[in-house]
């Protein structure tokens, strides 16, 4: 999208949004792995035991806020009414029932759904959530609900809000009003404020197993072939999200490249080296795909490498000659170095945005990083 120019489509804003193909956590009516989670939810609700803030914990992509949107919509759209009428046994909700399409769209009067939002002078998302989204959100939790019993708002991610925002924010949980429910769903709990965490009830979830990735990946990517879809599992560790990001971006090609290069440390073959830096000079959406997959990956292998520098034992390996790879350079520096290193090139990688440096330098200097801790 241009500079200076928005939209007020409502499909082009939610791809702008959600620019995947697999379903947004607000349409996806499926939760695998999550289980007990979802019981210990309906339970609350059903003993009138409900916490006005859940905080949503785990990894990345495991399906948080797919589970933050079906409690939303059960509290909104699936509870029984009638003095008769049984109690569910799970968070399901009829297609039809009154609400439900409302909470689908993300129309409905007693739902709010707090994220970062579009800039309009840029046409893109905010990287940030900011204080006069969460004052939105004060607002609402103190009207009366419109359609039903309760008010929901679901927050998506808290760790992506400013300290301004996250201090708007303390200020609605030290207040909470009645029959209005805050579901907060977090990828980094230790980025959030105590004070922030102390005030809501927190509920763990889980990666899901290699066999869960696997299997979900052939329903949402059925171009994969197995092997692809095993090697996939087993970098996106436990995350369908972030397993179906890595094969939407080619990153299985781009992972072989960086271990290749990995493999010929400590001495480095330069030209090899200096060609697969160049891939990240370019800019645009693909390019943007490329380095967000090369600082998982990266960041992935090198906490790989500690990992069984610290344990002894080997995950298994992408490629054939990882496990060689890893032995070869735990061999010849110590634990301490490699967790030196390993930080390092964390503290590179971050930075490069962060203070726009030339990427190819960064992965250059990353590299070399790597060969300084073997000498």
């Amino acid at each position: 999208m241009a500079r200076g120019k928005t939209t007020s489509d409502p499909a082009e804003l939610e791809k702008l949004e959600w620019p995947y193909d697999w379903p947004a956590p607000w349409r996806n009516e499926r939760l695998i792995g999550h289980e007990l989670a979802e019981r210990t939810m309906l339970a609350a609700q059903q003993l009138g035991r409900l916490h006005h803030a859940w905080l949503l914990t785990g990894p990345r992509g495991i399906g948080k806020a797919t589970l933050a949107w079906r409690f939303a919509r059960f509290l909104l759209a699936g509870q029984p009414g009638g003095l008769f009428a049984s109690k569910p046994d799970s968070l399901d909700v009829l297609a039809g029932a009154p609400g439900r399409a409302l909470v689908d769209a993300r129309s409905h009067p007693d739902l709010f759904h707090l994220r970062r939002t579009l800039n309009p002078d840029t046409g893109r998302i905010r990287a940030e959530i900011s204080v006069d989204d969460v004052r939105g959100l004060g607002e609402f939790m103190h009207m009366t609900p419109a359609m039903g019993e309760w008010r929901v708002a679901i927050v998506d991610a808290a760790d992506e809000m400013n300290r301004n925002a996250a201090n708007a924010m303390l200020k609605v949980l030290e207040e909470p009003p009645p029959n209005a429910i805050l579901l907060i769903v977090t990828h980094a709990t230790g980025r959030l404020l105590p004070t922030i965490r102390s005030r809501c009830r927190r509920l763990a979830l889980h990666p899901l197993s290699d066999d869960t990735v696997v299997r979900l990946i052939g329903e949402y990517a059925p171009n994969t072939t197995d092997e692809e879809r095993r090697a996939l599992a087993g970098l996106a560790e436990g995350s369908i999200g972030r397993a179906l990001e890595l094969a939407g971006a080619g990153s299985l090609g781009l992972y072989q490249e960086m271990v290749g290069v990995l493999a010929t440390l400590p001495d480095l073959d330069m030209p090899r080296l200096h060609g697969f830096a160049e891939r990240f000079a370019r800019r645009g959406e693909e390019a943007n795909a490329d380095w967000r997959s090369l600082n998982y990956l990266f960041d992935g292998w090198l906490k790989g490498l500690a990992r069984r520098g610290a344990t002894g034992g080997a995950a298994p390996a992408i490629t054939p000659t990882e496990v060689e790879l890893q032995a070869r350079l735990l061999a010849a520096a110590s634990l301490d170095r490699w967790l030196e290193a390993w930080e390092k090139v964390a503290h590179l990688l971050s930075r490069a945005d962060a203070v726009n440096l030339d990427r190819k330098q960064t992965v250059l200097g990353s590299f070399l990083v790597l060969q300084s801790a073997m000498r």
